[in-house]
């Protein structure tokens, strides 16, 4: 098996479990606040892989705290405004919404790399907006602040995903994993310090310890390292397009079993942002690939 397909199949099963994910904290956030939650998730998942890990972090460097700092500060900017999003919008929408950074990361790459997106990218770009008008504008084209927030914070994973590509090609993927953690933990830490209640911690309910300890290991230790070290194999096209997955598993979970409801004016905006995401990031080369097997054929 080639590391591209290893790359791929472990982006495709993060994206599955992130999917899952959306309703277990739709749940979780009924009960805790966005920080309080994200420090008790990011510190139990920074606890987990440096006992699993512990040769892989023990000579920790001054530059790869550098990088842990600043991919974990675009994780924690992005996984607390997509957490106040979701307070105030559904699981399904929350996670379709999120993979709006597939459209984005082309044009961040624009912006610090100087390599201009194609014109599949543009029209996924508009693609895009009109799908995320579909699924988030209401009749008086006004859009709600669950689901405005939720946009944003595709924008931080937007970022997130650059900054990984770069601090993984200088440190071992688990290491930079377990430091990002950490840093996403401290941040999370100050933002209930001073924003929020953190005595929440003390009366955590039982209901929840299941929720809590499925976010933090299978949700956050394990998919996030599948996603760095993924990411190191793939490009960041790619990674983008694989991990986009997230949305359709994240609706598909949400209906099954958050028992949401999909009218057609979103389900028609869902369609549009997955073509979006489609378009640019494979650039339609399988229908290409298909007209030239038909060629062959004759």
């Amino acid at each position: 098996m080639s590391n591209k397909i290893k790359g791929s199949l472990l982006l495709v099963l993060a994206a599955m479990i992130w999917g899952s994910s959306f309703i277990v904290m739709k749940s979780a956030v009924d009960f805790l606040t966005p920080n309080v939650l994200l420090f008790i998730r990011f510190s139990l998942a920074t606890v987990i892989m440096s006992i699993m890990f512990y040769k892989y972090i023990k000579d920790i460097k001054l530059k790869d705290l550098k990088g842990g700092m600043i991919t974990g500060t675009c994780l924690f900017l992005a996984y607390l405004v997509q957490t106040l999003g979701l307070t105030m919008t559904t699981p399904g929408k929350n996670a379709f919404l999120t993979a709006v950074y597939c459209a984005i990361v082309p044009f961040l790459v624009w912006i610090f790399y100087h390599k201009r997106p194609d014109n599949y990218n543009f029209i996924a770009a508009v693609l895009c907006v009109l799908g995320v008008g579909l699924v988030s504008l209401d009749g008086d084209l006004s859009i709600n602040m669950g689901d405005l927030l939720t946009l944003i914070g595709g924008l931080f994973y937007a970022f997130h995903i650059l900054a990984i590509k770069k601090y993984s090609k200088e440190m071992h993927p688990i290491k930079l994993t377990t430091l990002q953690f950490a840093m996403t933990a401290v941040l999370a830490f100050l933002g209930a310090l001073f924003f929020e209640d953190i005595s929440l911690i003390k009366q955590i309910d039982s209901s929840i310890i299941m929720q809590i300890g499925y976010l933090a290991f299978f949700a956050t230790a394990v998919t996030l390292l599948c996603q760095n070290v993924g990411q190191h194999l793939v490009s960041e096209c790619n990674a983008a397009i694989l991990l986009s997955l997230e949305s359709v598993f994240g609706v598909f979970f949400s209906v099954l079993f958050y028992g949401e409801v999909l009218t057609l004016k979103v389900f028609l905006g869902f369609i549009i942002i997955f073509v979006a995401i489609i378009v640019s990031e494979t650039k339609l080369s399988f229908l290409k690939i298909k007209a030239r097997g038909g060629e062959l054929n004759v």
